[in-house]
């Protein structure tokens, strides 16, 4: 007797995390039930006409809207940016280039160059 295998699934919300998108601005049938891995699959390597748009002018979540800005989510938050940007929104602070910008992206480079000086340190010592 063969055990059949269920399909795996997962909450919208977690296929929209994998996507890269902001659940709320899916379609209403993606939102509605769970994501089979297959669909995921299948969507991530031939993209649907919806998804491609969502990755091209957002909304976007706000961890592709901190990677875009080169800032951290945190760096967000202390600027007073708790939702969603489209892709015209994120254009327009780099092109305005505010001060709390300028700062959070000095503090992610602070960041990213003391990571690498403790990976360094690390090798050295193995």
């Amino acid at each position: 007797m063969t055990s059949r295998k269920t399909p795996q699934t997962m909450k919208p919300a977690t296929a929209a995390k994998k996507l890269g998108v902001y659940l709320e601005a899916t379609p209403a049938d993606f939102q509605a039930g769970p994501v089979s891995r297959d669909d995921l699959n299948a969507m991530q390597a031939d993209p649907p006409e919806w998804l491609r748009d969502l990755r091209r002018n957002g909304p976007h979540p706000r961890q592709v809207v901190a990677a875009r800005l080169r800032v951290s989510i945190s760096g967000l938050t202390r600027a007073g940016i708790t939702g969603a940007l489209t892709t015209e929104q994120i254009d327009e602070l780099k092109a305005d280039d505010p001060d709390w910008l300028r700062r959070e992206r000095a503090t992610q480079a602070e960041v990213r160059d003391e990571v690498a000086r403790l990976k360094a340190a690390e090798a050295a010592r193995s």
